[in-house]
C-alpha cells in the first residue's frame, strides 16, 4: 500500500516538472487494443535510452504504480537507493546469479501488478547498434508467468525544446514467439529477439519530420 501511495504523491507532485522536461506525445500501435491504461498485471518491455526512460513511463502509464527492475548502480547512493525503492523499484544485481528478482517479479504479477523491464539490461554506448541485444531475463518472467508483454518504445528525446515520444504496442505472449520443440534456452533466445523486433518495429508508428511540422 505504501508504495501505491507513494507512488501517486511523486506523481501528483512532480506532474508539471515532468510535463515540461518531456513533453511526452503517445502513439499506438492499435489505440483499440492497448492504450495508456492496463487492466490486470502486465510486463512491459523498452528500449532503453537515459536513465529518465523510468520517469518517463511513470507518466506515461500515470494510472498504474510501475514496478521497474533497476539495476544495482542505482542502489549505489543511500538517498536515491531509499527513493527507488520505496517508489516499488526491484533491486537487480547484475554481477551475481540471483533470482530474488524474477521471484518478487512474478509475484507482483501474480497480484495483479506491472512489472517494468529493460531487457537491454544496460545503456547502450556510442556507436553500438540500438536496442543491444535482449537478454532473456525479461523473456524467463513472461514465460514463467504467462502474463501479457506490453512492448513500448521511446525516442529518448528528452528535456529543452526535444519532445519525448512514446509508442505503446499491442500485447503479445512469450509462447507466440516459440514453436513447440525447443530446448528452454532456446525458447528463451526466441522470445528475446521476438520481443527486440515487437520494440524495434514501433519506430514505424511515430510521424516522419515533414508529418510533425505539418
Amino acid at each position: 500500500m505504501w508504495v501505491f501511495l507513494f507512488n501517486w504523491f511523486v506523481k501528483l507532485t512532480a506532474f508539471p516538472v515532468a510535463y515540461l522536461c518531456f513533453k511526452t506525445k503517445v502513439y499506438y500501435e492499435d489505440k483499440s487494443v492497448q492504450s495508456r491504461r492496463i487492466s490486470g498485471g502486465a510486463i512491459i518491455v523498452s528500449n532503453h535510452t537515459s536513465v529518465f526512460d523510468y520517469a518517463v513511463y511513470l507518466f506515461v502509464f500515470f494510472g498504474r504504480t510501475l514496478r521497474v527492475q533497476m539495476a544495482e548502480v542505482l542502489f549505489e547512493r543511500k538517498i536515491l537507493g531509499i527513493f527507488l525503492r520505496v517508489l516499488g523499484g526491484i533491486y537487480v544485481d547484475r554481477n551475481v546469479h540471483d533470482m530474488s528478482c524474477v521471484a518478487k517479479s512474478e509475484k507482483i504479477l501474480e497480484n495483479g501488478g506491472v512489472v517494468g523491464i529493460f531487457p537491454e539490461g544496460r545503456l547502450p554506448r556510442e556507436g553500438e547498434k540500438r536496442p543491444l541485444p535482449f537478454k532473456a531475463g525479461a523473456a524467463y518472467l513472461a514465460l514463467a508467468s504467462g502474463a501479457p508483454v506490453i512492448p513500448v518504445y521511446t525516442n529518448g528525446r528528452y528535456f529543452g525544446k526535444k519532445r519525448a515520444r512514446v509508442v505503446v504496442g499491442k500485447p503479445v505472449y512469450a509462447k507466440d514467439f516459440c514453436p513447440e520443440g525447443l530446448s528452454e534456452k532456446e525458447e528463451l533466445e526466441k522470445i528475446s529477439e521476438g520481443l527486440r523486433q515487437k520494440v524495434i518495429e514501433l519506430q514505424k508508428y511515430l510521424p516522419s519530420e515533414d508529418e510533425r511540422k505539418s
